[in-house]
């Protein structure tokens, strides 16, 4: 498993869950894009505002169900950045329970460098390489 130094805490509300009483399955992509906000945040890449200037944009995504989660079951997401490339970067997660460490689900996504002005890819910043590649040790 991979070692993640970023965890965003998550609180399951009660408008999370489905008629079964767990976590609704597309409220784990919810999670997800919560603790990639606060872990692009963390390391000071955004520091917040209007979206358009954060220059990405989520290309793929992919999410592996092992555990049900239930109601006020305390849990976090751990992100971390696995691959960078020239226009794109890997980010891989872990849900897990905060207490017993138990993993509910992992997952993957790419982004892109995008600028939404000219609606272009463009390259990661340098400035994000630099503060990514240093705090995950690339």
């Amino acid at each position: 498993m991979p070692e993640f130094r970023f965890f965003h805490p998550i609180e399951v509300r009660y408008g999370d869950l489905d008629p079964q009483g767990h976590v609704n399955n597309a409220k784990y992509l919810t999670y997800l894009e919560q603790a990639r906000i606060a872990y692009v945040r963390h390391l000071g890449l955004w520091q917040g505002g209007s979206f358009l200037e954060i220059g990405v944009i989520l290309a793929d995504i992919h999410l592996t169900f092992k555990a049900p989660i239930l109601w006020g079951q305390p849990i976090r997401v751990g992100v971390r950045t696995q691959r960078l490339g020239n226009k794109s970067f890997d980010l891989l997660y872990t849900i897990e329970d905060t207490q017993t460490g138990i993993e509910h689900a992992s997952g993957s996504t790419v982004q892109v460098a995008y600028d939404y002005h000219t609606a272009q890819t463009i390259p990661i910043p340098a400035e994000w390489c630099e503060i990514l590649t240093k705090f995950e040790n690339l």
